[in-house]
């Protein structure tokens, strides 16, 4: 047993996993940016009060946050979330609204870890600031729908709620009090905890003993105002408009105390059905003047990689992407040559590795064929005395002087695989023609 090792709910992320995450987040990137959205960097710390703002009755606050006073005496967090993030600069730069970013990067909270579900996570999400089209909220929708079609996902369910208007929503959670309340005694106990904090919450239980309770409780479209209605009708006839396919859940409340009108959920079907959100958001008007700026409506969501990637797993699709290499040189004269063949094909474009430790060739020819390389390129004491190498197609024909090539391998044709000498100056080209 090593010395040290993770904390726990944190994790190490190897390849090949780890290239599979940077497709991921590569993928992401093509299809938001492709709508016009760019990058926002935001610090992994923050004041704590940026994320106070999201609601004192959310656990992710009152329970879950990793605050500390730092050595200026600043009370700081580990960003939980980071719409809020989000929200700060853009009150902190003004930039010109829309202001359309994307963004991915890992968020803590303590937590109890689970499958899927870790205490430093990484998500990528979207977030639009300053404006309060309805179909605004349809496009991002669309966008995140887009993403895991992309990847390969068709076992995704999207659900759908509004949560109307500030003064909609303060009329539901107070009748939803009221009906709680009155039911108190047959609800389990950690609903009735939830209750004192946040009724909204309970509606999120999946514990058994709360089932008919909150399948029988108020629902949110009985208090919606006329303008809250309209809003609503508009993105699900926005999402009909463009084909995709959702269902109207008016329990959906999502984690997040900063919601106001349209919140959605993207679901794994593959996922157990108590672990199976994959994202979401919503629009969340109203945060960043909580924030110090001024009245700006806002919609986004975020998406976990790790439930995400399961999912892909569930499916069989998104696989880690399996490393390309060219060339892997073997050098039998100590090392020196290695070194500088491999830094030439890497400065040309072409990717290359080696063999360390001044090994025999045979132990460097099972490193080459270990590597994946499509070619070894050779070289020896009488290779540098000729101002040669040799090039050995280790997964593909050897190209020949068929299609008019100068030579020595330099053509387009192919033969049977067998290795070849080039004159050192002409390496690169020979590598670039085959590879082509």
């Amino acid at each position: 047993m090593p010395e040290f090792q993770t904390s726990p709910g944190m994790r190490d992320i190897l390849p090949p996993e780890s290239a599979r995450w940077r497709a991921f987040v590569a993928a992401f990137e093509q299809v938001v940016e492709r709508a016009g959205y760019g990058q926002v960097i935001s610090p992994l710390l923050e004041d704590l009060g940026v994320f106070q703002r999201i609601g004192d009755a959310t656990e992710v606050v009152s329970k879950e946050m990793y605050d500390f006073v730092d050595k200026g005496g600043r009370h700081v967090a580990l960003r939980p979330e980071l719409t809020a993030s989000v929200c700060r600069a853009f009150a902190q730069h003004h930039p010109q609204t829309p202001w359309k970013v994307w963004y991915h990067g890992s968020q803590f909270r303590y937590e109890k870890p689970q499958r899927g579900r870790y205490r430093q996570f990484d998500q990528v999400g979207i977030e639009v600031l300053g404006a309060d089209d309805p179909y605004l909220d349809v496009e991002i929708i669309a966008l995140g729908w887009e993403f895991f079609a992309t990847l390969g996902l068709t076992q995704v369910r999207l659900v759908l709620n509004s949560l109307g208007e500030p003064a909609d929503r303060a009329a539901y959670v107070a009748a939803l009090a009221d009906y709680f309340r009155d039911h108190s005694g047959e609800l389990s106990e950690e609903s009735r905890e939830t209750l004192q904090r946040n009724p909204l919450r309970v509606l999120d239980s999946k514990r058994a003993a709360d089932a008919a309770l909150v399948a029988d409780a108020p629902r949110i479209d009985q208090f919606y105002s006329d303008r809250a209605a309209a809003h609503f009708a508009a993105v699900q006839q926005g999402l009909s408009a463009l084909g995709i396919p959702f269902a109207v859940e008016a329990k959906l409340v999502r984690g997040l105390d900063y919601y106001r009108h349209t919140t959605f959920e993207y679901q794994g079907l593959t996922l157990d059905s108590a672990q199976n959100a994959l994202g979401g958001g919503g629009r969340y008007d109203g945060l960043v003047e909580s924030l110090g700026g001024p009245a700006t409506p806002g919609v986004g969501f975020a998406i976990g990689l790790d439930r995400t990637l399961l999912a892909c797993d569930d499916e069989g699709v998104f696989a880690p992407p399996t490393p390309r290499l060219a060339v892997f040189v073997v050098d039998t004269t100590g090392g020196a040559e290695a070194l500088a063949i491999a830094t030439l094909c890497r400065s040309a474009g072409i990717s290359a590795d080696r063999a360390y430790d001044n090994r025999s060739m045979k132990s460097q020819m099972k490193a080459a064929d270990r590597s994946g390389a499509d070619y070894a390129v050779i070289v020896g004491s009488n290779e540098i005395a000729a101002g040669v190498v040799v090039v050995r197609p280790l997964r593909a024909a050897r190209p020949t002087d068929a299609d008019g090539g100068a030579g020595g391998g330099i053509g387009g044709g192919t033969d049977d695989g067998a290795q070849y000498e080039v004159p050192r100056e002409q390496l690169i080209e020979t590598l670039k023609r085959a590879m082509s």
